[in-house]
């Protein structure tokens, strides 16, 4: 018997209390953060573990939720969160982290496979959308080869480093995800 939430290297599971470590540690990496969203002021330790114990009491109302990122044995690898979710319409958001000792393995594109398919296969979603920071490049490259159409561009809507940077909007329909990814 299978589970819809394990993948071919990673599974998705809830956030659990014990992951403090990791979410804590990943605060710390400035250029993952700006990558990611952007860099916070410092939090303390029991700042970030009472974030953590609210997150571990999600249950997905509303369909949003965060997930943590783990392989098939069990390593912690990152955070992948669902967001700006709209049922009458069928679209939703994502945004995810890999930790920086584990990117570029795999582990988003399965994390995103899993995701995608239980929210158009059993969520009833018709299209998913990403925002991705144009000095990303990373995040770019991995978006374009999953098979994601660049939508548009929101011109210096990020502010870090210094500057204005444009996000770049990304989009990607069921019958899109089904032809690449099923």
């Amino acid at each position: 018997m299978g589970n819809i939430f394990h993948g071919e290297r990673v599974r998705l599971r809830g956030v659990e209390e014990s992951d403090f470590e990791h979410y804590f540690a990943w605060e710390q990496d400035t250029d993952g953060s700006r990558m990611d969203y952007e860099i916070w002021f410092p939090t303390s330790t029991t700042s970030r573990r009472e974030w953590v114990q609210s997150q571990a009491r999600v249950t997905g109302e509303g369909d949003t939720f965060r997930f943590t990122i783990a392989t098939l044995d069990a390593v912690v690898v990152g955070s992948l969160n669902t967001h700006t979710v709209n049922r009458r319409n069928g679209t939703f958001s994502y945004g995810f982290f890999i930790d920086a000792n584990h990117r570029r393995k795999g582990y988003a594109s399965d994390a995103l496979r899993i995701l995608f398919r239980y929210f158009f296969h059993e969520r009833g979603y018709q299209k998913v959308n990403a925002e991705v920071f144009a000095f990303n490049e990373p995040s770019m490259r991995m978006h374009e080869h999953f098979g994601f159409t660049l939508e548009g561009r929101l011109r210096r809507m990020i502010f870090t480093q210094g500057q204005h940077h444009d996000a770049l909007i990304y989009g990607m329909t069921r019958e899109e995800f089904e032809t690449k990814h099923l």
